[in-house]
């Protein structure tokens, strides 16, 4: 038998998480059925998405995520020993697998990591996995963004938004991006070819706009939510299209006291903008699609798939209150 560890979260957030609201558990897996994979961790994935959905889980619960592992036993010829595979099996070391069955969040049990072509396995978890699928879908479905249209992209700096932009510019787009730092901003403009990025802590969003979008906004893909996104939807065209991908400028805060920002409706109304908010696996039969466009771009030299790498399960906590901090310039993702 194989002992495994994992996390599990033993309280609800409130505020920034806490170490103390996690436990690592130990557990011996059973002998693999029939179908079954027994996999190893090699990189486990961080992401905004952990906090959001904290308050609707029932505690204690086992810290889910995405994470890409190592086949080492098999009774599934299709999942042969030494074969990698990504689960949704989240913060553990080890687990017992049943590929392509689906779980009841609606994702895959466990699917095959895409044929990287020699990119790095880790990018399972983060341009060629999930927050890739989010950025090539969120943008180019709902957004349905045209050459030469102006996009905007909040939460540029991280694993979604850095996507969002690039492709945005392969896309023939003026992209310009809001992220929280002026190493972020400088890495926006120098590396990844935004044509304008802003420190929104330290500008004023309005203004930023009028000077690097004087005619006006056409798409918006929001990851913050608050002022920010209301300062950018007053300055959109008219039928001007937003996709809400997060809104990670509230999840620390007391649900009972959100934050308040400007009203919408106005600008939404007069200019008959387009809102959408979406979750990624509607278009999870389409996933591939997008990894074999993302992986030619990656390859290509076209695009910068950044991770941000911390060593060791143990830190796994920290990795992610450091994400949540903006600590990350793009994929914030766990080595084991």
């Amino acid at each position: 038998m194989v002992k495994a560890r994992k996390y599990m979260v033993t309280k609800h957030f409130s505020g920034v998480p806490k170490r103390t609201d996690f436990k690592i558990v130990e557990e011996e897996l059973p002998p693999l059925q029939d179908g079954q994979i027994l996999a190893k961790a090699e990189f486990i994935s961080v992401d905004p998405y952990l906090r959001l959905y904290n308050s609707s889980k029932a505690i204690p619960y086992d810290q889910f995520s995405f994470q890409v592992a190592e086949v080492i036993e098999s009774k599934n010829p299709d999942y042969p020993v030494g074969s990698r595979v990504v689960s949704h099996e989240g913060w553990r070391d080890y687990v017992i697998l049943s590929p392509n069955t689906k779980s009841s969040d609606g994702l895959y049990t466990a699917y095959k990591l895409p044929d990287m072509q020699g990119l790095p396995a880790s990018l399972g978890v983060g341009a060629v996995g999930m927050p890739g699928a989010t950025a090539y879908f969120g943008l180019l479905e709902l957004c349905e963004p045209q050459k030469g249209e102006t996009l905007v992209v909040s939460g540029a700096a991280g694993a979604v938004g850095s996507l969002v932009g690039q492709i945005g510019k392969l896309r023939g787009l003026r992209v310009i991006g809001f992220a929280g730092s002026d190493d972020k901003v400088r890495w926006l403009k120098q590396e990844l070819g935004f044509d304008h990025a802003y420190n929104y802590r330290t500008v004023n969003v309005s203004n930023a706009l009028k000077e690097a979008a004087p005619n006006g906004v056409d798409c918006y893909f929001d990851n913050v939510g608050g002022e920010l996104s209301s300062a950018v939807i007053a300055h959109m065209n008219p039928f001007g299209r937003v996709s809400v991908c997060g809104s990670i400028s509230s999840y620390n805060e007391d649900p009972t006291q959100m934050p308040k920002a400007t009203i919408l409706q106005p600008a939404v109304v007069s200019k008959q903008i387009k809102i959408e908010g979406f979750d990624v696996t509607r278009w999870l039969n389409r996933w591939p699609e997008a990894f074999k466009e993302l992986i030619e771009w990656i390859k290509s030299g076209k695009m910068v798939a950044q991770e941000h790498v911390t060593d060791g399960f143990d830190n796994l906590y920290d990795a992610f209150v450091g994400m949540l901090a903006g600590e990350n310039k793009g994929k914030a993702v766990v080595k084991v």
